[in-house]
């Protein structure tokens, strides 16, 4: 196996509570257990050597040595999603026959918070014969905490301090301690399967049920039932069906179903930058994120998914004022715990050598005044067109708006979390302008009790000035910051939240402004670091999510040709089973935490305004 595939080299399951990455070899580097925010069990994919793993390969025929293309260099693998599922499959193809390992995790009840989680690995032969070999190697705690191994059998128990893996083994696959992790060896022929099973739980849980062959059938079916019966939900029926449900069911499992929060993504600690210091820890839920998740999972009919993170940002706006002293802190852990203490973990290596690895994130005290923006505006589009906002969730709505009538004129870190400085974010002026406007038509169209007029005198203020301060008139468009004129890619959300209309001059030459100098053959930079120094050391690829948004403001321009054009170039750097990190890279590499909601949430937004305006035209 290679010590660090490519980070878009995976696929991702999950039960929405937590999940795992499986490469395309079959090894299961990445998976944290309780919850998506919790130290890891298997940490591989950023220390080989000391974050543990869970590999099932399949070992080349003897005499076969590897080192040539194809078949003949020993095995071959392919990965795939059973179709609109969560199922994810695993071929090995060899000179002696064809494998699979079926991975999966039991979706039992996702809603209630639980310390068991199950991995379920089928493995079996459709042709000829396949030698596969197993390798578990558990490291709790990021790779901090020592393990016992009990071996009985079938049944071998990892046992670290205050949590407990148990793996079984269902038919032939002879589990063999090597120190105090396990291995094994299983040859099965065309027609033969066996499966291990991975059973996390807190260390003084119950043992789990000893599972056959039969409740292994009825899991892998209940589990195919649970994803298509979820996305037989969703109600886009455009151009590009296989990729939306896909970044749909990807940013679902991406959600922590017992609070309905969900994560901006799967992982902790990959580079934007091979060898570089930006990584980060995106295991939690950032309101302006999730805000933009839940809209495109609303605009596809999910309105329960919807409904689940109201409350949850409710409750956040009901709980008061934030440990930096803001009504609201820009990111939470999954149930709402604002403490978010970043650690450098020193003994991990990183992805490839890209120290550091940080667990938490410094940034969760940072002053980013657009949350409030993306808050209000998430809280206007989940409700039901007949839903009566109860009075307690209106005042604590409407006292966050009087507060920003009083602070909305503040430099602050911005969209991008730099740490180089606070400044006049544009973008923050943008998504207070939202607030304010969405919470004045809301008061009128509820006829809730607000002071209508200060808010309006706010909001009037905000917009002079993003017109004003906001707009070079050297360069011909919106600017990052007042005072300079840098451009800023988070600002092609103008368009979408209705600040500007998508062919008004002003935008237009934005749009041309940014065509020329934040895009590369329609990949867009989210900004020009040397430009604007964030703080940071290194440099970064083209943000995916820049890109869709750039898909979606071309298409709403009338820009057809265009948008068209660079949506499915962007669509040709989606990994193999259709799933996103953060960024490209230079030479086309996935790069950042993966996968990403960002990317999937601005695929589905350019996705359904390209449909719409391609309609449109047609209809003309």
């Amino acid at each position: 196996m290679r010590p660090y595939p490519p980070i878009a080299d995976h696929g991702l399951i999950g039960d929405l509570q937590t999940c795992a990455l499986v490469s395309s070899e079959g090894v299961m580097d990445w998976f944290c257990s309780p919850r998506f925010d919790s130290p890891s069990v298997f940490a591989g994919l950023l220390d080989h050597e000391r974050g543990g793993y869970f590999a099932i390969t399949a070992e080349a025929p003897e005499g076969v040595v590897g080192g040539g293309p194809g078949i003949e260099a020993g095995v071959v693998t392919r990965q795939l999603y059973l179709a609109d599922t969560a199922v994810l499959i695993t071929r090995f193809l060899t000179r002696e026959g064809v494998g699979e390992v079926v991975d999966f995790m039991p979706v039992h009840d996702p809603h209630t918070a639980t310390d068991r989680h199950q991995v379920v690995r089928v493995l079996r032969a459709v042709r000829g014969s396949v030698r596969f070999a197993l390798e578990c190697r558990p490291r709790f705690d990021y790779g901090r905490a020592p393990h016992e191994l009990t071996l009985g059998g079938a049944i071998a128990r990892f046992d670290g301090p205050g949590i407990t893996a148990h793996l079984q083994a269902v038919g032939p696959v002879p589990l063999e301690a090597d120190g105090n992790d396990v291995r094994a060896t299983a040859t099965l022929t065309a027609g033969e399967r066996a499966a291990v099973v991975l059973t996390v739980c807190d260390g003084a849980s119950e043992l789990p049920r000893l599972l056959n062959a039969e409740d292994l059938a009825e899991a892998f079916s209940a589990v195919r039932r649970f994803w298509h019966g979820w996305i037989g939900h969703c109600t886009y029926r455009g151009r590009w069906q296989q990729i939306v449900n896909r970044s749909a069911i990807t940013l679902k499992l991406m959600t922590y179903a017992p609070t309905g929060a969900p994560i901006a993504a799967a992982t902790m600690g990959l580079p934007e930058q091979e060898g570089g210091e930006r990584n980060w820890d995106y295991r939690y839920t950032w309101i302006r994120d999730a805000s933009l998740a839940v809209r495109a999972m609303r605009d596809l009919g999910f309105t329960e998914e919807a409904y689940a993170f109201r409350k949850w940002l409710q409750q956040r706006m009901h709980d008061g004022g934030a440990p930096n002293g803001e009504p609201l802190q820009i990111m939470y852990r999954v149930d709402g715990d604002p403490y978010l203490a970043e650690e450098v973990l020193g003994h991990l290596a990183g992805w490839r050598g890209s120290a550091p690895v940080r667990a938490g994130n410094g940034a969760a005290g940072q002053l980013q005044l657009d949350i409030y923006g993306e808050a209000v505006f998430a809280l206007a589009q989940t409700g039901g067109s007949g839903e009566v906002v109860g009075y307690d969730g209106w005042q604590h709505s409407a006292a966050v708006l009087d507060w920003l009538c009083d602070n909305w004129d503040r430099p602050d870190e911005g969209i991008w979390e730099t740490r180089g400085g606070r400044k006049d974010f544009t973008y923050s002026r943008l998504m207070c302008w939202v607030a304010l406007d969405h919470g004045i038509r809301r008061a009128v169209a509820l006829a809730r009790p607000a002071d209508v007029p200060r808010w309006t005198a706010a909001r009037d203020a905000i917009l002079q000035q993003i017109m004003t301060r906001g707009w070079s008139e050297e360069r011909r468009a919106f600017v990052q910051h007042f005072g300079s004129n840098v451009l800023d890619a988070s600002l092609l959300l103008m368009p979408l939240v209705d600040f500007i209309t998508p062919k008004d001059p002003r935008w237009l030459s934005t749009l041309e402004a940014m065509d020329s100098e934040l895009v590369s053959d329609s990949l867009v930079y989210r900004y020009d670091p040397a430009a604007s120094p964030d703080g940071l050391q290194g440099s970064e690829g083209t943000f995916s999510l820049c890109t869709f948004l750039y898909v979606y403001a071309l298409a709403r321009a009338g820009q057809l040709e265009q948008a068209r054009y660079a949506f499915d170039k962007m669509l040709t750097y989606a990994n193999h089973v259709g799933l996103f990190a953060e960024e490209i890279g230079p030479t086309g590499e996935q790069l950042g935490n993966f996968p990403q909601a960002f990317t999937h949430l601005a695929l589905i937004a350019a996705a359904l305004a390209l449909d719409t305006e391609l309609d449109r035209d047609a209809n003309r």
